[in-house]
């Protein structure tokens, strides 16, 4: 049996602006996905998933991933679970050149589906990872975020960017503008996430915001100053570590750029009432800053605040349903077994 971990990631800046060759600049969380693979003696995927923020369950289909399980599930429950996992089995076969290989695979979760903290690209990573490495393939941390942006980008019909993947491959902060991707050195962030519970239908929100965009050009000019927010952003967070430069300061107007990016993203129609509820109850308590994080439309807010404010005014805000604060998570992809 080989198993990997990935983590979870949040949006500092540039979420919806990526998809159109935007920088955006993702940090790596310390919740993870962990993915346990055992390659089979046959053709045949068995999935066993007990906790994805769904009522787990266990399938097992031959051949083809084309080939859906016939399951006592809704199907839409099956989609949301197996097509990520489905991607990430096709890449590695086709990394380790085993078109016929079949795994046991099971999935283990800390970070709830459709919430914005990149679930399915930390399942995608981790799921390649561990196959990979089970059929005889070790793949460096760049191509296994490659594989799985291609993974990511079948599943969402190309929609996808390199963002998500590349940042739980890799781990730490990173800035993504269409294919060029790197980590960058940024200081150690207060993260507060709130979560309402809910979850986004990450396409429906991505082809809104197209006809957004295609419709109306003040709308363009929004994507575009998301991407002006980011570079701006970027350029605090990446500063030289031996200059002399305030950490609060510094930190407080990165705050501020993640209002004007959430403000940006409401006038594109991609935040909620329980988001924009969590958002001001953090800004209320004293966070440097707040904005939704991820496609939107529900799921999770990230706030920096070094104070225990935040947190505890999040798990009083009606709607959040869940309130924690998040370690930035160094590493992306790890090896344990």
């Amino acid at each position: 049996m080989t198993v990997s971990s990935a983590p979870g990631k949040v949006y500092l800046f540039g979420e919806h602006a990526v998809v159109y060759g935007e920088p955006a600049v993702p940090c790596a969380i310390e919740r993870r996905a962990t993915v346990s693979v055992t390659v089979r003696d046959d053709d045949h995927v068995r999935v066993e998933a007990s906790d994805l923020s769904l009522d787990g369950f266990t399938v097992e289909y031959a051949g083809s991933t084309d080939d859906r399980p016939d399951v006592n599930v809704p199907a839409g429950l099956v989609e949301a679970a197996m097509g990520y996992i489905d991607a990430a089995v096709e890449q590695a076969r086709d990394a380790a050149d085993t078109p016929d290989a079949g795994f046991d695979i099971t999935v283990e979760s800390e970070i709830p589906l459709g919430a914005g903290l990149g679930s399915s690209a930390a399942v995608t990573v981790a799921g390649i990872d561990a196959a990979t490495r089970e059929l005889g393939t070790t793949l460096p941390a760049e191509a296994i975020a490659d594989r799985a942006y291609h993974a990511e980008s079948a599943v969402q019909k190309g929609e996808a960017s390199r963002a998500d993947t590349f940042c739980s491959a890799v781990g730490g902060a990173v800035r993504v503008e269409g294919d060029d991707c790197r980590r960058i050195d940024a200081p150690d962030l207060p993260i507060v996430v709130g979560f309402d519970g809910g979850a986004g239908d990450t396409g429906e929100l991505v082809s809104g915001v197209r006809a957004l965009k295609e419709r109306y050009s003040f709308a363009a000019d929004t994507v575009e100053a998301i991407g002006d927010i980011v570079r701006t952003g970027e350029r605090l967070l990446d500063s030289d570590p031996e200059a002399d430069v305030d950490e609060a300061a510094r930190i407080a107007e990165v705050g501020d750029l993640m209002n004007f990016n959430h403000g940006l993203l409401e006038s594109l129609g991609v935040s909620s009432r329980s988001l924009d509820s969590m958002v001001w109850a953090a800004r209320e308590a004293g966070a440097h800053g707040a904005k939704l994080t991820g496609a939107g439309g529900g799921g999770c807010i990230v706030a920096l605040d070094p104070t225990p404010e935040t947190l505890t005014a999040l798990r009083f805000t009606p709607g959040c349903e869940e309130a924690f604060r998040a370690e930035l998570a160094t590493d992306g992809v790890r090896r344990l077994e």
